[in-house]
């Protein structure tokens, strides 16, 4: 019979691409602990300081999400990916630069960080629009499963290597170690082995409103993906919430050390490592739609459990029990995430991709940008436990909004 071998895996220039990724993920995780640990310890901010931190990251995903995925989708993405890249690089090395002058403050830390939000969101609408052009789409899972599973070990040693860091160094001069991640993964990216089309840098200016609106209507009402955009919208909430308090719970409440703290995350990333680990395994045995609630349902159990870590206990035993939450809130993630991306993507046209991706990022960073000072007034004027429990319910409830439909059958084509 007639026909064409299935194309390889990985593809040409794929291994390549996957470190640069691994490399500035790892860094990414440095700084999230490290601008935490600014916020709470160096700056003496509370829970909805923290916050304010997170939702600046992503207020740029609201503000300006649409339009950057419309515009990404007509020009050739590599040099998108290699500019932001440095742009993240100098922008975080200002972090230090003030604090060793003495002008470091909360509002020129946001400023900073909202500056380094976009820069990431226009990084992340060209690299994942990228990646359908480096990878065929029948490994697209595979693809993603193993950038997931790079990105879960950095999500474990990330954070521990910022605890160390931190106590040696300091948090404002840890984040020196993303800038230099995103200066390799510029350089890596320039010299990959890969030619885009020049139509599509040459492709005129688009109408930003209607090429807009295309991608919204695609991903409400064309693709069949609007359930699943508005359960991960829900799935955010609980993010938000959570995101917001767990350092305060971790420093201020359990009385952790930036190093007992870094370790507890660390467990986090070994449940991501776990779940991505397992999610090709598993998405065959429960299909893309059973993989993603199994995922949501895990998350829900671990966040919970989180909840409770202090309650009859105390020191490395409490942060035990946290980081045994984490852990699961971490499976459910790298289980989910490779089973969402494939599925969407697969559905998604080429012409759409950036856009499609960006539409569903820029909503579901709205609601972090919304729930994520909320949730931290919320831990200010109850408690960090109450704030959590409320995350446990509202990842309880994105899970239910799956099972309950159609979507629990769903496989990626």
């Amino acid at each position: 019979m007639g026909g064409t071998e299935p194309a390889a895996f990985p593809p040409r220039g794929f291994r390549r691409f996957w470190f640069a990724e691994s490399v500035s993920s790892l860094g990414t995780y440095v700084t999230l602990l490290a601008l935490q640990t600014i916020v709470v310890l160096t700056l003496g901010g509370s829970a909805q300081d923290v916050g304010w931190l997170n939702a600046t990251r992503w207020l740029p995903y609201l503000a300006f999400g649409l339009v950057v995925g419309a515009l990404v989708d007509r020009c050739a993405r590599r040099p998108v990916m290699i500019v932001t890249d440095l742009v993240r690089a100098v922008l975080l090395a200002a972090i230090p630069l003030a604090w060793a002058t003495g002008t470091l403050s909360l509002g020129l830390l946001l400023v900073i960080v909202a500056l380094y939000g976009t820069a990431s969101l226009v990084n992340d609408a060209a690299s994942m629009a990228f990646l359908p052009r480096l990878v065929p789409r029948q490994h697209l899972q595979r693809a993603h499963a193993r950038i997931d599973g790079a990105d879960a070990v950095a999500q474990t040693t990330g954070p521990a290597l910022a605890g160390v860091l931190v106590k040696l160094v300091g948090a404002p001069l840890t984040v020196l170690v993303d800038a230099a991640s995103y200066l390799f993964a510029a350089f890596v990216i320039a010299t990959l082995p890969v030619c885009e089309s020049p139509t599509d840098a040459e492709a005129p200016l688009p109408n930003l409103r209607r090429e807009i609106g295309e991608g919204i209507a695609w991903v409400y009402r064309r693709s069949g993906l609007a359930l699943l955009a508005v359960a991960t919208h829900v799935w955010f909430a609980g993010a938000a919430v959570m995101g917001a308090v767990v350092a305060p719970f971790a420093l201020i409440s359990l009385g952790l050390s930036p190093v007992q703290f870094g370790i507890v995350a660390a467990l986090g990333g070994l449940g991501s490592v776990l779940g991505a680990a397992t999610s090709g395994a598993g998405g065959r045995r429960l299909g893309t739609g059973g993989a993603i609630i199994a995922a949501h349902l895990v998350t829900t159990a671990g966040v919970a459990l989180m909840a409770v870590a202090g309650l009859g206990t105390a020191g490395w035993a409490a942060a035990v029990v946290l980081g045994i939450g984490l852990a699961g809130h971490g499976f459910g993630i790298g289980f989910s995430n490779s089973h969402e991306m494939s599925y969407r993507q697969t559905l998604t046209p080429d012409a759409l991709q950036a856009r499609t991706n960006t539409t569903m990022r820029s909503f579901n960073r709205a609601v972090i940008v919304v729930v994520a000072p909320l949730g931290g007034l919320l831990a200010d004027l109850t408690s960090a436990r109450s704030a959590l429990l409320l995350a446990a319910g509202v990842f309880g409830l994105s899970a239910v909004m799956l099972l309950l439909s159609p979507f629990r059958t769903a496989t990626a084509v």
